[in-house]
C-alpha cells in the first residue's frame, strides 16, 4: 500500500471499552512521522495519523475502570472514510449480554468497511467486530479467556484464540488482535502498512515496543545529537555524517578543521560529548542499524559498507554498543515490520 499524505484513524469506543488500549493506540499513532525527528533531529518523509476517537454519542463518560473517555466525535458526525478503525478491547467481566445493543456501532463498521476501511479490533473488542458479520466464514482471534464467549455468540466466525494477530477478509482488511498486549503488535503492523516499515522500525524504538528481553540497547539511539556553536566540530560532524566508512576519519575529520590535533579532539568532546573516534563508532553503528533493518545483504557485507574491514570486529563492537548480534537485531526488527500475522 502507498503511504498517504495522512492517514485517518478512529477509535471507536463504547461504554465497556478499558481505556489502557484506546490512549496507547491514540499516543502511539499520534507520534507518528513526529516523535523520531523530536528526538534525534533528523527529518522523515513518513506520513502522520490522524487520529480521532469515535462514539455513538459525544458526551464523556467515565471507563470500567475509572478514567473517562472523551470522544471527538459520535457516530452520526464521523461519516467520512477512514483508512482505519480499531475497536479496543471491553470489560465484559459480567458476560457478553445481548451484541444487539451494539447495533449503532455495528451499522457505522460496515459502512466504514464499505468505504475501504481496514477494520481492527484488540482483545474482546472482537465481540463487536464480529457482530457486523463481517467475520462470518473468515478468521479470528480474541482474548482467550473470552473464546467460548465468542464461539457461542458467533459461531459462523472461525475462531483462532491461539494466534496474536489474525487477518482475514479482503486485502486482509479485517485484523483481530489477542490479548490486550496486542495492541503492541497491531499498532506496529499499522505502521508498516500505511506509514512505511522504516517508521514502524522508528515508532518501535521510540516506545520500546515489541521483545524487551535483551534490555533497552538495541532501541536507543547512539550519538544523540547535541546542539552547541562550535563551528570546526559541526562542520567534522556534518562531513562524518557522508563519509563515515572512510579509512582513517578521526585524521580526516583533524585535518578538515585546520586545527591542532589535541585542540580538535578536546573540543569535539566538549561540543558533542563522545571522543572523535567513539563519535565516528556511534554513527557506524547507527547506519549499520538502518542497513540491517532495510536490506537483506549479509553482515558482513553490512560491515565493510560502514567502513570496517574487519567482520569479526565489527559483530563484537555491534554487540557491545547494541547487547545483540547484527544477525539477532535484524530478526528482531524483522518481525516489528513483519509480524506473523494469519
Amino acid at each position: 500500500m502507498h503511504p498517504a499524505a495522512t492517514v485517518e484513524v478512529r477509535l471507536l469506543a463504547l461504554p465497556e471499552s478499558t481505556p489502557t488500549t484506546l490512549f496507547a493506540f491514540l499516543e502511539v499513532f499520534s507520534a507518528v512521522g513526529i516523535a523520531w525527528a523530536q528526538i534525534t533531529g533528523e527529518t522523515g518523509q513518513a506520513p502522520r495519523m490522524q487520529v480521532r476517537v469515535v462514539a455513538r454519542e459525544r458526551s464523556p463518560w467515565r471507563s470500567p475502570v475509572g478514567p473517562v473517555i472523551a470522544p471527538d466525535l459520535s457516530l452520526e458526525e464521523a461519516t467520512a472514510p477512514a483508512d482505519i478503525v480499531i475497536v479496543t478491547d471491553l470489560d465484559l467481566t459480567a458476560g457478553l449480554g445481548d451484541p444487539a445493543r451494539w447495533r449503532p456501532e455495528a451499522a457505522w463498521l460496515r459502512a466504514q468497511a464499505e468505504t475501504g476501511a481496514t477494520l481492527c479490533s484488540v482483545c474482546t473488542g472482537s465481540v463487536v467486530l464480529a457482530s457486523t458479520g463481517l467475520l462470518d466464514g473468515g478468521e479470528a482471534t480474541t482474548h482467550w479467556a473470552a473464546a467460548d464467549l465468542m464461539r457461542e455468540a458467533f459461531p459462523e466466525v472461525r475462531l483462532r484464540p491461539e494466534r496474536i494477530l489474525c487477518a482475514s477478509g479482503p486485502e486482509q482488511r479485517l485484523v483481530t488482535g489477542g490479548g490486550p498486549g496486542s495492541w503492541e503488535d497491531l499498532a506496529l503492523h499499522l505502521i508498516a502498512r500505511f506509514c512505511g516499515p522504516e517508521e514502524a522500525v522508528r515508532i518501535a524504538r521510540v516506545f520500546v515496543l515489541g521483545d524487551r528481553s535483551r534490555g533497552q540497547l538495541l532501541f536507543s539511539l547512539l550519538g544523540r545529537p547535541r546542539h552547541h556553536a562550535d563551528a570546526p566540530v559541526a562542520a567534522a560532524q556534518e562531513w562524518i555524517a557522508e563519509n563515515y566508512a572512510m579509512k582513517s576519519p578521526v585524521a580526516r575529520m583533524v585535518a578538515r578543521s585546520g586545527l591542532p590535533e589535541r585542540s580538535f579532539k578536546r573540543r569535539f568532546r566538549a561540543a558533542t560529548g563522545y571522543a572523535p573516534v567513539d563519535y565516528v563508532q556511534a554513527v557506524r553503528i547507527e547506519e549499520a542499524k538502518h542497513l540491517l533493518e532495510t536490506s537483506d545483504i549479509a553482515t558482513d557485507a553490512v560491515a565493510f559498507e560502514v567502513g570496517y574491514d574487519d567482520p569479526s570486529y565489527f559483530h563484537r563492537l555491534f554487540r557491545r554498543k547494541t547487547g545483540v548480534t547484527p544477525g539477532a537485531y535484524r530478526r528482531h526488527f524483522a518481525r516489528v515490520v513483519r509480524p506473523h500475522i494469519a
